[in-house]
């Protein structure tokens, strides 16, 4: 499996793309290249090679689920815990996510499949489910950004 392969794949919160190149996701959505995505990944071992988590906010990050933290180094991570999307980001460690539709409009299914390289379909199929809260974590305060 290829980290720089565009993968459709259902996530823990939606259906996203998933590829460990962004200049090829924003590309794919049509996006601005300087907007970051989120960085989705396997384990809190895996975190430790992202961010920093401040100490306040530790038991939060571990214990969190379906939420993205963005760092105080600018860098927005989530750690997945649903059990199917975990086993595929096994393989890879951290990639990055985003919904699987172009930048601004909703989902379109035929659209989405035409742009992967990879369909990653399991037995749940493909859904949009509620996207992920998104708060961002300073040393001491935390803001709820979606």
């Amino acid at each position: 499996m290829d980290p720089k392969r565009l993968y459709l794949a259902q996530t823990d919160t939606t259906v996203g793309f998933l590829s460990q190149d962004a200049k090829r996701l924003a590309s794919t959505k049509g996006r601005p290249a300087h907007k970051a995505f989120i960085i989705a990944v396997s384990s809190a071992k895996n975190l430790k090679d992202f961010v920093r988590v401040p100490k306040k906010w530790r038991k939060l990050v571990r214990q969190a689920k379906r939420t993205t933290f963005a760092y105080p180094n600018g860098k927005a991570v989530r750690v997945v815990k649903d059990s199917e999307h975990k086993k595929f980001l096994d393989h890879f460690g951290w990639m990055y996510s985003t919904s699987a539709n172009p930048s601004g409009k909703n989902f379109d299914e035929a659209w989405a499949r035409q742009q992967a390289d990879v369909i990653v379909e399991d037995k749940r199929g493909f859904f949009e489910g509620k996207p992920s809260k998104i708060l961002r974590l300073g040393r001491t305060r935390a803001m709820r950004i979606r």
